[in-house]
Order: C-alpha cells, then structure tokens, then sequence
C-alpha cells in the first residue's frame, strides 16, 4: 500500500515547555494508482490512432503474351496519357492512324490539375455518378438513410456501365507526382474503377508526336 507517513511532534521547545504530541498523519495512495490506470485505459480505447492512407487500384492481370497492337474496347472510359510533366487523354476506344473509327484517328487532348482541368473533365463524364450521388447525400441529412447504406449504394453505383471507367498510362518519363495527384482527382470525382494499364506502341506513338509540337 503506499502512503505518505509523517512523524509525530512532542517534546520540549526552548524555554522548557512541553509540545502536546501530534498524531501522525497517513495519506493513502492507492486510490490515486488506481484512477490513474483507469484514466489510461480510457485514452488508449477511446483514442484514434493515425491509419495509413492507401489507395484502390485495380491492377490487369499479368501475362507473358505481348501486348496486343489494338486497345480492347472501353466503354464509357477515359485513357490518360501521362508524360514528364504533361498529362492527356482520350475518351472511348483508342483508333491509330492505320486503323481510324468513324470520326477518325484518336487525338489527345492536354489538360492541367486546374478547377477548369482535370476535374471538369471528370465531373461532366461522370455526372451519372455525381447527380445520383447528391440524392444520397440529402437523404442522409435528412436521416432518411443510414451511412452504412449510403456508402453500398455509392459503391454500387460505381460500379455500373454507365459509371465512368479510368486508365491510367505512362512512359519512363512521367513524373510520380502527376500520377499521384491524378489519382486523387479521380477519387474526389467518385470513379470506382482506375486501372494502371501499360501503354499500347500506338499510343506512346502519339503521345511523342504530341510532346514535340
């Protein structure tokens, strides 16, 4: 048990006169101990720990057969090129000067990380996502939903054909930090499915026809 003991007084002062003797005093600590572990236990179950920030990618699985020279048909997707500290894109399925669609060969169209960049150009193709999105949001506020079921039905809304997909593809010279804040724009805009595909012979063809002008 810890205590704090002090001693007793008594004896004589200096004229020769006897002190009545004090009592010692005892002050129990345990008590103390024990609030003190109960506050501890208190933070650590009650406190929020730092978690690590990781993003979803959908990664294309990998084969030994060599990349085919036409893209796969993408349906309501996007493609951005990225280059050094360049960054374009091309909407639908990618068409080569060999092999044009009915509008013609595919052409690259540059963008930036601007408020009328990037984002726009997601928010508008992805805007069966976004005005659906802010329904759930209201209804949420209203407490005509839980959170739990607004966070299934905003991943089941990414999640159909008419949600835009994203691909993402650089060269050897595109800078991480671009590919990283593209990322983050495209989770802001509420896209489920970014894929980091490699890029087709035709595209990096382009994408260097485009570099030097």
């Amino acid at each position: 048990m810890a205590e704090i003991a002090e001693g007793g007084g008594g004896g004589h002062d200096k004229k020769g006169k006897k002190r009545a003797k004090k009592a010692s005093t005892r002050v129990d600590m345990t008590p103390m101990v024990d609030l003190a572990f109960l506050l501890l236990t208190f933070f650590v179950l009650t406190s929020t720990f730092s978690k690590p920030k990781v993003m979803s990618l959908a990664y294309p699985a990998k084969i030994d057969e060599p990349v085919p020279k036409d893209a796969p048909k993408l349906n309501n997707g996007i493609t951005f090129l990225l280059s050094e500290d360049k960054i374009y894109y091309y909407t639908g399925e990618f068409y080569p000067a060999d092999r044009p669609g009915k509008d013609g060969p595919t052409k690259l169209t540059a963008t930036d990380f601007s408020a009328s960049g990037l984002r726009k150009v997601l928010a508008d193709l992805n805007s069966y996502v976004l005005l659906r999105k802010e329904g759930l949001v209201k209804k949420v506020k209203a407490k005509q939903m839980a959170d739990t079921t607004y966070t299934r039905e905003m991943e089941q809304l990414k999640g159909k054909p008419e949600a835009l997909k994203v691909l993402v593809k650089t060269d050897d010279k595109a800078l991480c930090k671009n590919f990283i804040d593209l990322i983050d724009e495209v989770k802001i805009a509420e896209i489920g499915v970014i894929a980091p595909v490699p890029m087709l012979p035709a595209e990096l063809k382009l994408l260097e026809t485009e570099l030097k002008k």
